[in-house]
């Protein structure tokens, strides 16, 4: 493995009022190397309150010690699409580890865990401040990739298909350690926050470098529809959880989403516009999602067979 870590980037110059344009060009510089590579990098000084961070992982961490009564007294309904609230991945599946879903907070779908009492008002305020940093995240996006202003904004409006994961991998056993297995978000942008345990991984240049945690730091990774807008010029990121024995790890994903009805196809600004072949064939978002979805409740038995964005993959 690679002892190497990710790329930390500064956003102040994005927070702070007035002119920083020096540095804003030297995060937008480090992003984009990191995005053209292997689409991984860490924010720091991101306004995301570092007690809010604190208090998210801690209140995570007691509800997951429940019991599983009480837990479960949190879980979707049976037969509920929309998949909010407390479960755990079935027996069967490589990934070891249990989750609470929740959507924006004014979806109406949301199941909240009723203890620990402030739990919902912390999950909201975290969810809050993730949709805000997922705006400024897009927009230096925007700007690496020399895409006309508000392109991304105005191409991904809707906030409703954004979702965010608490998680709890269990404690590896001694002869697996699997958390989640090696994958790519199908998403544009996601956001984790961390406990200290460690055990996220991405991969580049065929190694698998470990982002260590640092404090205060949110770990960004950018997904599909990133790689297939800019046709291979921006990376989707290819990570894995590997669990520790005798210890928990506790984290957040954010999902910074696109709406199902959208198209996804390569950009003509990456393709006609300087004479490149599209990689991907276009198609519906939710399309792509509920694939996804189905390599989750219906594993095919070999692993070539689940399905990664090379299902669109245009064949020369």
């Amino acid at each position: 493995m690679a002892d190497s870590n990710i790329p930390t980037v500064d956003l102040s110059p994005f927070i702070r009022e007035g002119d920083h344009e020096d540095g804003k060009k030297k995060a937008r510089e480090v992003i984009s190397q990191a995005c053209s590579q292997y689409g991984f990098f860490q924010i720091q000084n991101h306004g995301l309150p570092p007690e809010l961070l604190s208090r998210a992982l801690e209140l995570s961490k007691t509800f997951f010690e429940y019991s599983d009564y009480e837990k479960r007294k949190s879980s979707p309904g049976s037969g509920v699409q929309i998949p909010a609230g407390y479960n755990k991945q079935p027996q069967h599946s490589l990934d070891k580890n249990e989750y609470l879903v929740m959507f924006p907070p004014e979806s109406g779908f949301n199941v909240y865990p009723r203890n620990p009492p402030e739990f919902k008002e912390v999950l909201e305020d975290v969810f809050s401040h993730l949709t805000k940093l997922g705006s400024l995240i897009e927009s230096t996006i925007n700007e690496c990739l020399g895409l006309p202003p508000n392109f991304l904004k105005e191409f991904n409006h809707d906030r409703s298909w954004d979702l965010m994961s608490a998680k709890r991998y269990f404690p590896a056993t001694e002869t697996e350690n699997n958390g989640i297995s090696e994958h790519e978000d199908g998403n544009c942008v996601t956001f984790v926050l961390q406990d200290q345990i460690g055990g996220l991984q991405v991969k580049k240049n065929g190694e698998w470098i470990p982002v260590t945690p640092a404090q205060d730091t949110v770990v960004v990774n950018l997904g599909d529809v990133i790689q297939v807008l800019s046709n291979n010029k921006f990376k989707s990121a290819t990570h894995r959880v590997v669990r520790q024995q005798g210890k928990s790890r506790y984290s957040y994903a954010f999902f910074y989403n696109l709406h199902g009805d959208n198209w996804v196809e390569p950009l003509s600004k990456f393709t006609e516009e300087i004479g490149e072949t599209p990689k991907y064939r276009g198609f519906l978002y939710k399309d792509y999602q509920a694939l996804r979805i189905r390599n989750k409740t219906h594993p095919p038995d070999k692993p070539e067979d689940v399905i990664h964005i090379t299902h669109y993959a245009v064949t020369s």
